[in-house]
């Protein structure tokens, strides 16, 4: 839901720097020159030390039944991601719509339908097939990504600290091309080969006219493409790649469609003018924010320490700031035309704008700002927090640590000052000898939806005396980079893969004991490792999740 928000914010700014119906001078891309050819009609292992909690074989074997209702949540939880890229994919389609290589394009297309074809439904129907073969050729591209990657290679693009380094490195470039430094286009020859195809005539014609479109278009829609595919592949799903590219080429095709079949809109169409390049800039700025979360990803995952949440926050915080400046004409790059006067949708998005940037200011004295709460660095990566002490006061009960050093203590933080272990091992240990249930909380460094969790569930009152009172809590980071000592690197007996790292360690723990994949993932225990309650995912009602914890109190004092 997080990256809903911010598409749609996304949005709401390239509605902002329309026009309306007021003209503004051209310096844009020229499309006087084009003309259409004829269409002929004619995809230390720990489970060892886990079996030594196990009790009887049907126990186990009910486990394993349980796991198998873990999993429909899963699938529950994968089908929303695949709507949230969808939807991506879908919002990102309508902005590159705007852009000034294809905006123009749309009444010379319709135009070229209505005068070749005759009639009103051939011309319909040609725009239908052309339309048709917008999406083919898109999806086309999104299950190249997954046949060329495959399930489990998107699983771990999305916490490989390299890929999120590349994907880092990829968004600023094409922030940088949509600010006008340059123009990412591919090679000519590819374009005039495919349009000499073009002239074959029929349906074939039609599709090599849509495939002129994607590549003439590439410039513009590139950026918004490989932004698109990068957020599908680091959310895992194994169709994401196609079911946002469906989501893109469908916003591109349906203005085709529709303003073939109803060729008067064209009328009540703003004219080309600057501000199409305006739509690239604001794409521009936003990119260069998102690029930010894939560096904090990586600065997370092998314990820079570079990137905390106040660098992050100030970050944004700039980046805003200019786009406000931008959207009132403060702030003018190369290829953006004089704004000769400032339109009222623009100067709402301008106030909408310096707004947000306005409400990230208090973060860096700590405050927990749940809207973008997911895109941020944890709270306890923040050096001066004036938030986190707050929630011991107020009602909350004190948090009563354990003295002694925990493992992993030195390169992990404890969300919201809680006493947390990070090893699975010494955390049951501790259970047992305080005689409490165990929560176990698998989660990742680059999960947004932990982030969200412990920015807007875990502060309530209520459930933040649950787990600082009543529950042991353990940690275990699924993506971690951190190398585990030679003596503990050993072979798999789950996946047969090596493991290597800590966050290999607990993501084939994971996998092998509760068959599941997703973070975050909370799985209550009593103290010799026996499930209480049926695990669940991210739960962002405070009321729902205390019921939860509960339950599993509940059951841990009747046994």
């Amino acid at each position: 839901m997080e990256k809903i928000r911010f598409y749609l914010f996304c949005i709401l700014l390239l509605w902002g720097v329309m026009p309306g119906y007021a003209q503004q001078s051209a310096d844009t891309i020229s499309y006087e020159n084009i003309e259409f050819t004829d269409i002929d009609e004619n995809a230390t292992d720990i489970t060892d030390t886990v079996t030594a909690n196990r009790q009887t074989q049907s126990q186990v074997d009910s486990v394993k039944a349980e796991s198998f209702s873990f999993n429909q949540d899963t699938d529950t939880s994968d089908e929303s991601s695949l709507w949230a890229i969808f939807i991506a994919g879908f919002l990102g389609g309508f902005a590159a719509f705007l852009m000034p290589c294809i905006f123009p394009m749309l009444p010379l297309t319709v135009s070229y339908f209505t005068k070749k074809s005759g009639t009103t439904s051939k011309s319909v129907g040609q725009a239908l097939i052309y339309g048709a073969s917008i999406i083919v050729i898109y999806v086309a591209i999104g299950l190249l990504v997954t046949l060329a990657f495959g399930a489990d290679a998107l699983n771990e693009l999305s916490t490989n600290g390299i890929f999120n380094f590349l994907f880092f490195i990829l968004l600023v470039v094409f922030a940088v091309s949509f600010l006008g430094a340059f123009e990412i286009t591919l090679p000519s020859r590819w374009v005039n080969k495919v349009d000499e195809k073009s002239n074959k005539g029929g349906l074939l014609g039609l599709f090599f006219m849509a495939a002129t479109l994607a590549l003439v278009s590439f410039s513009c829609t590139g950026p918004i493409i490989g932004t698109l595919l990068v957020q599908a592949a680091s959310m895992g799903a194994l169709l994401g790649p196609a079911i946002g590219m469906f989501g893109f080429s469908l916003a591109l095709a349906i203005p085709f469609a529709l303003f073939a079949m109803f060729p008067g809109w064209l009328k009540s169409l703003p004219k080309s003018g600057g501000w199409l390049n305006s739509v690239k800039v604001v794409l521009g700025f936003l990119e260069l924010a998102l690029a930010l979360k894939f560096l904090s990803n990586v600065d997370l995952a092998y314990h820079w320490k570079l990137f905390d949440r106040e660098v992050f926050l100030v970050l944004w915080i700039v980046i805003f700031g200019l786009l406000g400046l931008y959207l009132l004409g403060k702030i003018r790059f190369s290829h953006d035309s004089k704004l000769e006067y400032l339109s009222i949708p623009r100067l709402f998005l301008a106030i909408i704008t310096f707004s947000f940037t306005v409400y990230m200011i208090p973060g860096l004295w700590g405050a927990p700002l749940k809207s973008i709460s997911a895109f941020l660095p944890p709270q306890a990566t923040q050096d001066f927090d004036l938030y986190t002490p707050s929630l011991t006061g107020g009602g909350a009960a004190s948090v009563q640590k354990v003295s002694k050093h925990k493992k992993y203590s030195d390169i992990f933080h404890a969300p919201l000052n809680l006493d947390v272990f990070f090893d699975y091992e010494e955390g049951m240990a501790y259970a047992k000898e305080v005689n409490k249930p165990v929560m176990i909380d698998f989660t990742g460094h680059a999960c947004v939806n932990c982030r969200k969790m412990e920015a807007s569930v875990w502060p309530d009152k209520n459930v933040y005396s649950r787990l600082a009172n009543d529950y042991v809590i353990i940690q275990l980071y699924v993506d971690d980079k951190t190398a585990l000592p030679v003596e503990e690197q050993v072979v798999s007996t789950f996946s047969g893969k090596k493991i290597k790292t800590i966050g290999n360690k607990w993501s084939d723990f994971q996998a092998a004991e509760y068959n599941a994949n997703s973070q975050p993932f909370y799985v209550l225990l009593d103290h010799d490792g026996q499930m209480l309650v049926k695990p669940t995912g991210a739960d962002y009602n405070p009321e729902s999740y205390l019921g939860f914890l509960d339950s599993g109190l509940t059951q841990f004092k009747t046994k």
